[in-house]
């Protein structure tokens, strides 16, 4: 196969493969949590099981945030007035706790898995 026909050919199938996996993810659900005051709105979340989550932290405060959860093995510092975006499971039903890290006290919170 020529070189030109072979590198127009390997350029097809990896933006095939790219396509795919950029509409698998468009699939997934999406879920937005939102920290105000220093604190998760909604606290308890509940999303589907044994899929893959796309879950979106609006950080409405103006000081970082950590949104960190062990249970669910994530972690992620949002900045003040940002968002982050994490993706989590798929996942077995059962509740899993969440905090933000930079205020434990008050920035408390569930994702209930149905």
């Amino acid at each position: 196969m020529p070189t030109r026909l072979r590198s127009l050919t390997l350029a097809l199938v990896f933006g095939l493969s790219a396509g795919l996996a950029t509409a698998a993810r468009a699939e997934d659900p999406a879920f937005t949590l939102e920290i105000k005051d220093h604190k998760f709105q909604p606290a308890e979340l509940t999303v589907p099981a044994g899929k893959k989550v796309k879950l979106t932290v609006k950080n409405l405060d103006p000081s970082p945030e950590e949104f960190e959860s062990k249970s669910l093995r994530v972690e992620k510092v949002i900045p003040g007035g940002k968002e982050g975006v994490v993706f989590i499971g798929p996942l077995k039903p059962g509740r899993y706790t969440f905090v933000g890290e930079f205020h434990e006290k008050t920035a408390k919170g569930v994702i209930v898995v149905q």
